[in-house]
């Protein structure tokens, strides 16, 4: 018999928030880059102040973290090109090196990030998330 008494993550205010947030991070991250950014771009400025604090909390690290992985994946790549140029081998393997890693650990901090929402957590980014 289960115990009515106990409360489920899914019952905390902003827990779908928090779901939606992560789950747009990941998609613009995987799937549809772009469209995913604008939709949380909207949700961000639509709730970013009466928000409940857990969807608060996932969406301020989602669009903050969106931002970062942008400027990590698409500028970082256009400066080393344009330092060392598109025609030396070492600059592709560089690139393509340093593309894979950034954008694993993103993804990997997304799903890290999505466990959590789906615990009723909250979960701060290290680095690229805002602090509060």
């Amino acid at each position: 018999m289960m115990n009515e008494n106990v409360i489920k993550p899914s019952d905390t205010p902003g827990y779908s928030l928090a779901l939606f947030a992560e789950c747009l991070y990941l998609l613009n991250l995987l799937v549809i880059p772009g469209i995913a950014f604008l939709i949380l771009f909207g949700l961000f400025f639509k709730y970013e102040n009466d928000a409940p604090s857990l969807g608060g909390c996932h969406l301020r690290q989602t669009f903050s973290a969106s931002i970062w992985a942008g400027l990590l994946l698409m500028l970082v790549p256009w400066v080393i090109f344009a330092i060392t140029g598109y025609d030396a081998p070492y600059t592709w393997v560089f690139v393509i090196s340093y593309f894979i890693v950034c954008h694993s650990t993103l993804i990997f901090l997304g799903i890290f990030g999505l466990v959590k929402a789906l615990a009723g957590e909250m979960f701060h980014y290290p680095i690229i998330g805002p602090s509060s």
